[in-house]
């Protein structure tokens, strides 16, 4: 390949689908967004071309992560910075990274995320600040055709962001970046984060980012940061100030119909997590026997029908989105109403970053789940971790079960090739398969 890049891509160890993580094309993190915190970002060593830009950008105040991360990461300082979800994570670190790169002319950014949604939102929001100091991004994630990903790369970009198993080659990555780090340990992505750490030169600058610190994102840190700057603006496993939470406690079979209820006492927009991708395809034909558009966003769909469901849920065209945790992370849509834990999630640190979708950016939010009654465990997990105590609400008079609706499973969906007369049909990890039926077999 020509340039003084080459990247190796290879076929990722374990796929994230799920695209997961967002959009046609992920809008900037709310423009108009003016956070708390005292002053602006004057005071912060940030260039003054860059603070028009962020003007422009009607950036006015920044987050207390933002505050306390930007003046140690423009000074090069390795940093570990906690903050909840929501909070103005990727300015924190797009602010001193695009900084640093314009100052020193050379070198390249890499930005390493769990999922896709979240590697498209932030280089939404780096084009976005860099587009003034023509900065070039090349985005490496599953799902989208190789030979478009080479030709981004040749034109030798200054900042790469993608997930963890599509980048190996990295002798020119000066920042490296790990956004949302401790999600990508949760998805089994160890092998190839360490993988990254090792292959990326040792003379760098190294930022974390995380909602929760556990025990494997500290042993990362000791091996391959130099004094890393904590910046903590909440405690590890903080759950948003301004969320409301609510507890109900259901049988298994009560849960469609206690969805049903909920469902018709809040009226705004609703994400509802699922524990399994089989579970959310399921809930979702159960929301719209009830009467409500919705859409789900999980393993089992292609990158362009997960960027049509968020897209779609951001428009107000469905009402309802029904996600799996793996795609949690990049699901940043303002003004979602009520986050729905229908199956409580198997690590307490899930249940942070579910909730983190409502009450962003300083708004109002609520969180329900529903929990069966051999669950409370979960929930003193759940408490421990948060440092709170969540109200359980009595079980309110539920509806009337609603009749079973079949939905075709466009996924499962065969097609009928007149050619070959063979069908073609994709299973649950989304290979097409094939056979020639009886009377074609020779």
């Amino acid at each position: 390949m020509a340039g003084r890049v080459f990247f190796c891509m290879i076929q990722q160890t374990r796929i994230v689908h799920a695209h997961n993580n967002s959009e046609s094309q992920t809008r900037l993190r709310s423009p108009q967004a003016t956070y708390g915190g005292q002053g602006g970002f004057s005071g912060l060593g940030i260039a003054p071309k860059l603070l028009e830009v962020l003007a422009s950008l009607k950036f006015q105040t920044p987050t207390p992560i933002q505050a306390k991360a930007i003046p140690a990461a423009i000074e090069g300082k390795d940093m570990i910075g906690i903050a909840q979800t929501g909070t103005g994570k990727t300015l924190a670190f797009g602010i001193p990274l695009i900084q640093r790169l314009m100052q020193t002319g050379q070198g390249m950014g890499l930005v390493i995320v769990p999922t896709r949604e979240l590697a498209l939102q932030d280089n939404e929001a780096l084009e976005s600040l860099g587009r003034a100091f023509h900065v070039k991004t090349a985005v490496l994630i599953g799902g989208v055709a190789m030979g478009y990903q080479l030709r981004m790369l040749q034109r030798r970009p200054h900042i790469i962001i993608g997930t963890p198993g599509r980048i190996i080659d990295l002798r020119l990555v000066n920042i490296l970046i790990l956004d949302e780090a401790d999600r990508m340990l949760d998805m089994g992505f160890a092998p190839q984060v360490n993988q990254i750490l090792e292959a990326v030169p040792k003379d760098r600058q190294t930022m974390l980012f995380s909602a929760t610190m556990p025990e494997n994102i500290v042993k990362i840190a000791t091996r391959h940061m130099k004094l890393p700057v904590r910046v903590e603006v909440a405690q590890s496993g903080t759950a948003a100030e301004r969320v409301e939470h609510e507890l109900f406690v259901a049988r298994k079979d009560q849960k469609a119909r206690l969805l049903d209820k909920v469902l018709s006492e809040h009226k705004g927009s609703v994400l509802l997590f699922s524990r399994t991708k089989h579970g959310a395809k399921k809930i979702c034909r159960d929301i719209k026997a009830m009467g409500h558009s919705a859409a789900e966003i999980h393993s089992n769909k292609s990158l362009a029908q997960r960027r049509e469901a968020l897209e779609g849920f951001k428009l107000g065209k469905y009402r309802v989105l029904v996600a799996t945790d793996i795609a949690s992370r990049g699901i940043d849509v303002k003004g979602i109403e009520v986050v729905i834990n229908y199956d409580l999630p198997e690590n307490p640190e899930d249940y942070v970053h579910r909730i983190g979708r409502t009450g962003r950016a300083g708004q109002a939010g609520r969180a329900i789940s529903f929990v069966v009654p051999e669950q409370r465990y979960k929930v003193k997990a759940i408490e421990r971790l948060t440092r709170s105590s969540f109200p359980i609400s009595p079980l309110p008079e539920l509806p009337p079960a609603r009749p079973s609706v079949h939905v075709i499973d466009e996924d499962r969906r065969p097609t009928f090739s007149r050619r070959t007369q063979t069908h073609v049909r994709r299973d649950y990890s989304g290979q097409r398969s094939s056979h020639r039926p009886s009377s074609f077999r020779r």
